[in-house]
């Protein structure tokens, strides 16, 4: 099953557990991959030190690794999953934004979880990522459906602001608005500026007429 946030943000209904508190960037993308100058290349790197047996360096080949079988992201029942499950305070550490490129382009585009770092949670809007806050007992409530319930699965609506599972059970979620309507419509920051890309250019025209001395060369 597959749930479409935005016409380009889609989630797999497929839930992948990771029942750990306490969930730092640097667990989620240890430090040495950092050194990596492009803006991809991350996914392959996701939790890295608990995924892989061996010690991962930037630009390594992966495919030939030991991996950790126990670790959910080697599990073939996770596999292709677009949804994550964790527990409190997740995101906490350090503020990189490549922690939300790894999880997004391992292809995660929502995380759902008691409370997130806040640096974090505002980090996933900017890439992508739907982070949704639920109480405790909903989170506990999930993570007993999918172990209990063999192929469960969940769809998000984002519109509307619920999670949905195929029994019909429904849990609401909040999300600020603005947010909201920036992954309704595959905006990021930059985005949202270039809308008003014909409001600048006017503005800079009655700045040269108003203000010449700022465009003065010396």
């Amino acid at each position: 099953m597959e749930t479409s946030l935005t016409s380009g943000h889609r989630a797999n209904g497929t839930i992948l557990q990771l029942d750990r508190a306490n969930v730092d960037t640097d667990a989620i993308l240890p430090k040495q991959f950092l050194m990596i100058i492009e803006r991809s290349g991350f996914g392959q790197h996701l939790f890295d030190e608990w995924r892989y047996l061996d010690h991962g360096e930037p630009y390594q080949d992966c495919s030939k690794r030991p991996l950790n079988l126990s670790f959910p992201l080697n599990q073939p029942r996770y596999e292709g999953a677009g949804i994550m499950l964790a527990r409190g305070n997740f995101g906490c550490g350090s503020s990189r934004e490549h922690a939300p490129w790894a999880l997004h382009e391992w292809g995660i585009r929502a995380i759902i979880a008691p409370s997130f770092a806040e640096i974090f949670y505002s980090n996933c809007f900017k890439n992508g990522i739907l982070p949704i806050v639920l109480d405790e007992v909903a989170v506990e409530n999930l993570f007993v459906a999918v172990e209990q319930l063999p192929g469960y699965q969940i769809s998000i609506d984002l519109e509307k602001q619920e999670i949905v599972d195929g029994h019909g059970n429904r849990v609401p979620f909040d999300v600020d608005p603005f947010r909201k309507h920036c992954l309704l419509n595959g905006l990021d920051e930059v985005g949202m500026t270039l809308l008003k890309a014909g409001a600048i250019r006017e503005f800079e025209k009655t700045r040269i007429v108003l203000e010449p001395w700022l465009y003065e060369r010396f």
